[in-house]
């Protein structure tokens, strides 16, 4: 058995309002195991994209251990994260000011060791591997529709082949066929490429579609952290409510669809 890609045990985070302290995390473990799609789930205020930012060296927590390819975190935020780590951001977070192949070339120029050419070429590698034209590469991201966004900002996180991939909200804002054309190439880089994927998502298409395992948070630790089917048939006030509603029952059709990994 290989180890745990992420290992976090014992994790506390605990915010300061004012005189008085709000405990997010509470003895939390979680475990990410290579080549797995979890999906973090739960709700308003527990801590979903904290806990990303956290496995990214961003953030430090209060208490506790978090581990990502066997080096601890912290050490990832000191160092820059890019050539482990890649993070697709909510909104995309592209530099306004730089072009679609310099936003994608950017944690490679960081790196001030490789040649110009060898860096444009690498760019246009991953440009068209998230299924963009080359014409896109010139354009600026006031040009791009919401999806070309999410593709570049997709593009960037992988430039440097991180074995891990963290998303925060992969599909939000995208109308329903651009997140289903997402999903299909989240689901192709992640068989092709051998990635590890974590992400925070609220959208029920997309954590049937790519979920190998849910995560769900709720009373400040994970409550449980398994297979689809087995999730929702854990008995939970907030599980009930957010899988078993209306659009629970719509979207818990494609377990049944053959192409899904679960």
């Amino acid at each position: 058995m290989t180890d745990p890609v992420v290992q976090i045990s014992k994790l506390w985070t605990v915010f300061q309002n004012g005189d008085k302290e709000a405990v997010i995390h509470k003895d939390l473990d979680l475990t990410v195991e290579r080549g797995e799609v979890m999906s973090l789930v739960g709700g308003s205020g527990t801590g979903k994209t904290v806990l990303l930012r956290q496995m990214l060296g961003l953030e430090t927590p209060t208490k506790g251990e978090i581990t990502v390819l066997g080096k601890p975190a912290a050490e990832l935020g000191k160092r820059g994260a890019a050539s482990r780590v890649g993070m697709l951001f909510q909104q995309g977070a592209l530099f306004s000011a730089f072009t679609v192949l310099e936003n994608i070339a950017f944690p490679l120029r960081e790196l001030k060791s490789l040649p110009s050419a060898l860096i444009r070429e690498a760019a246009m590698v991953k440009l068209q591997m998230v299924g963009l034209p080359a014409d896109a590469a010139d354009k600026m991201p006031s040009d791009l529709s919401g999806g070309m966004i999410k593709r570049v900002a997709l593009a960037r996180a992988l430039i440097m082949d991180p074995p891990l991939l963290l998303l925060d909200e992969p599909t939000a804002g995208l109308d329903p066929d651009s997140s289903d054309s997402f999903c299909a190439l989240l689901r192709s880089l992640h068989q092709g490429m051998g990635l590890t994927v974590v992400m925070v998502t609220h959208d029920l298409d997309t954590i049937f579609e790519l979920s190998t395992r849910i995560a769900v948070l709720a009373s400040q630790k994970v409550i449980i952290n398994d297979a689809p089917k087995k999730v929702i048939a854990f008995e939970h006030p907030f599980i009930r409510e957010f899988f078993l509603g209306e659009r629970g029952q719509r979207a818990m059709a494609l377990l049944h669809h053959p192409a899904q990994p679960i």
